[in-house]
């Protein structure tokens, strides 16, 4: 068979192609900018040098102690250098980096360990009460455990594990030689879904996907040079929307946050020169709601990319209005975090600010390395009308979209059949190109950036003995965007029962962002067949009965 022209003698070799991996960012940021600023948390100040030499003494200890391709590092950090540290040092090894939601109770910390064949934990002293109990559960005790000591951790909490992370780095050399992995498809890390139906996910990530979505986060948000960046957003959700790599890449500066709150934003910002946040839109709502005594005149008009619950108009407007310039994300763990962008035509800076607002609220177009975005009909499999009115479902196809499920291939086939990423999630494609979601087909209430299931809330209702059904959907909240509302038929005969009462048994039961914020009582509308009609209960809550 006869080769083309272009063919011959023109292979791949070691001098034109290397395995596209976020790791070679760090490398450069080191390289070329040594002397700037990586790292701030508290009094701590951190070079790109330093930070650089710390993720590779990590990768050393942690080879020493046997890790390598294929194996499991799991994390259970706050917002700290220790996590940064872990999304180049784990991959540095070959290994993969867990990074565990650190508001997970200990049933489902177990699931992850055991699941991910863990083989090292690191993990905050803030959270060793859920993970002690997890740990209880999992019963392995080959586990190695290292404990993230954090002087701004303001907790006592207890130390679990047989070391310190300020020791076992100590165990590592600063020079150790790395080597980028032998093909980039290969994983770089496992990030566990919330679990909406049954136990979690793990959605596993590449290294050629985790190095485009993160310049991918440059180029739609023009963040230049060397940007402040404040991690408001937790670096365990989707590893911080690859925005730990996207700072390599531009040698921006972190600063760190454990406790996110209006104050300590306002203050980061006046104090640092912060041009960068993401987070929900519940973080919006803290700087847009912030008291006198709270707010620090701002040096500069601040960029925040928010995500999850489009955020409500009127936190949109203000904050626009006290000088914070919003863009508008969408994406799910299974796409890299952020893979559709409200990208913003600069015509609509001539649009009034109701206007503006409006269609800051869409979802947007995909971002620059995703091959494929579409609104499709699932039966059909054919792109719905640019109508703004014919709903479908969003569906994904690239180099940002997940390996696949972990040990759950027909999951895996399922998410993609027909050649594209089924998200679950309805929408309308408008004329101009722009995605609207409209409905969540598998009832996900999204609340503070959380992913909570319906299903999983109404199974622990059903333990209660006064319950005969019950339903629980999202309910509009100003500050966290959405609530789970639980409404529930009693038993014939049982006693009265309050709502503290139903909230105080979730709790009991779930993990406490998951519980109902409020309680109806009342005949749970049914179809014929049985089946619960939550679109009518959705209807009230938006009438406001």
């Amino acid at each position: 068979m006869t080769t083309n022209i272009y063919e011959q003698h023109l292979d791949a070799n070691q001098a034109n192609y290397a395995a596209l991996s976020p790791l070679s960012l760090l490398a450069r940021a080191a390289d070329v900018y040594p002397g700037k600023t990586s790292l701030i948390h508290g009094s701590k100040r951190f070079t790109w040098e330093q930070t650089y030499a710390r993720s590779r003494r990590l990768a050393s200890a942690l080879s020493k102690r046997g890790v390598g391709t294929g194996d499991t590092v799991a994390i259970m950090g706050a917002n700290t250098p220790e996590m940064y540290e872990a999304a180049f040092g784990v991959p540095m090894t070959g290994a993969v980096v867990n990074t565990l939601n650190v508001r997970l109770d200990a049933a489902a910390i177990a699931f992850c360990l055991g699941h991910g064949e863990a083989k090292v934990l690191l993990t905050d002293r803030e959270f060793s009460k859920a993970v002690k109990a997890a740990l209880e559960e999992h019963g392995n005790d080959q586990l190695l455990i290292i404990d993230i000591d954090d002087s701004e951790a303001g907790v006592d909490g207890e130390l679990l594990g047989s070391t310190d992370y300020e020791s076992f780095l100590s165990e590592g050399e600063p020079d150790f030689q790395w080597s980028l992995p032998d093909d980039e498809w290969n994983a770089i890390s496992l990030n566990y879904t919330s679990g909406t139906t049954g136990n979690p996910k793990g959605v596993v990530y590449h290294h050629r996907g985790a190095y485009l979505n993160a310049l991918s986060n440059i180029i739609g948000w023009n963040m230049g040079h060397h940007p402040v960046y404040l991690w408001t957003l937790p670096m365990f959700h989707c590893n911080g929307w690859c925005f730990p790599w996207t700072l390599a890449a531009v040698a921006g500066s972190s600063v760190c946050l454990r406790q996110v709150n209006a104050a300590n934003m306002y203050s980061a910002i006046a104090e640092h020169g912060v041009t960068h946040f993401c987070g929900a839109p519940i973080v919006l709502n803290f700087i847009a709601n912030a008291t006198e005594d709270e707010r620090r005149p701002l040096p500069h008009t601040v960029k925040a990319m928010t995500a999850a619950a489009p955020p409500p108009a009127s936190t949109l407007q203000k904050m626009q209005e006290i000088g914070f310039d919003v863009t508008h994300v969408y994406g799910l763990t299974e796409t890299y975090g952020p893979a559709v962008m409200c990208a913003w035509d600069p015509d609509w800076d001539e649009l009034g600010i109701e206007e503006q607002t409006r269609l800051k609220g869409r979802q947007g177009v995909r971002y620059h390395v995703l091959e494929g975005l579409d609104v499709i009909n699932p039966e059909t499999m054919e792109p719905v009308p640019r109508d703004g009115e014919t709903m479908g479902e969003i569906m994904f196809r690239g180099n940002i979209v997940m390996k696949g499920y972990l040990k759950n291939p027909d999951a895996s086939d399922e998410a993609f059949a027909g050649g594209w990423f089924h998200s679950g999630d309805l929408a309308v494609m408008q004329p101009d190109g722009y995605i609207k979601i409209k409905d969540r087909s598998k009832d996900v209430i999204i609340s503070g950036g959380e992913n909570i299931s319906s299903i999983e809330v109404e199974d622990t209702l059903y333990k209660h003995p006064a319950v005969l059904a019950c339903a629980v959907v999202a309910k509009p909240d100003e500050k966290w965007g959405e609530t789970p509302c639980a409404f529930i038929e009693l038993k014939e005969g049982v006693e009265e029962v309050s709502e503290a009462e139903v909230i105080a048994f979730c709790r009991d039961n779930l993990a406490h962002y998951k519980c109902p914020k409020s309680v109806v009582f009342c005949a749970i509308p049914k179809t014929s067949t049985g089946k619960i009609q939550k679109f009518i209960l959705r209807q009230q809550l938006d009438d406001g009965e």
